[in-house]
């Protein structure tokens, strides 16, 4: 982790500039490298305010603090750093990326007989598996015609997104692209 301490309208102070740094390695379990903090270090009067800029995993984490003893502010920025970079890396966990293998959609159904209603009321009587093919638009347009199917979902060979072609009332298509 790269850190750096820029001292506002006070004297630098190797002692302060080394308790930020310290301070800084609670951050380290939470972000992945290359991961930067930037700390300012300032007082007005009798206040003094402790901020730090935190860049890593493609995010940009901010916190700042004042009281009347620096030591103390910079412990609360870090604890609001920490919260942060905890509820960023529970987001990145929740929302994890395909890893680019071929897939297939699958739904499942109840057999008729034993099918249960959802909440609203409706129920899934239909199954069906889908293979996910990579392929251009124009392809998946063609292979629509040749189907005689309403939906075909492809990956789209030019962004290696999943994307839904659909048929329309009046016979033209629509699509649906997605984005990671």
């Amino acid at each position: 982790m790269q850190k750096s301490v820029t001292f506002r309208h006070m004297e630098s102070s190797d002692a302060l500039k080394k308790y930020a740094e310290e301070k800084s390695e609670r951050l380290v379990k939470y972000l992945l490298e290359p991961a930067e903090i930037h700390w300012v270090l300032s007082v007005e009067k009798i206040r003094h305010i402790a901020d730090a800029t935190v860049t890593a995993n493609g995010a940009t984490l901010k916190a700042q603090y004042d009281t009347q003893d620096m030591y103390s502010a910079i412990d609360m920025v870090i604890d609001k750093l920490e919260g942060q970079a905890m509820k960023h890396k529970d987001k990145a966990k929740d929302h994890k990326a395909s890893n680019g293998e071929s897939a297939s959609i699958r739904y499942t159904a109840v057999p008729e007989g034993e099918a249960a209603p959802a909440a609203d009321g409706r129920r899934i009587v239909k199954k069906e598996n889908q293979f996910i093919k990579p392929m251009s638009v124009e392809e998946a347009s063609m292979q629509m015609d040749v189907m005689k199917s309403d939906f075909l979902v492809f990956t789209d060979s030019g962004t290696g997104n999943t994307s839904v072609m659909y048929r329309l009332k009046d016979g033209d298509y629509g699509l649906i692209e997605t984005t990671r």
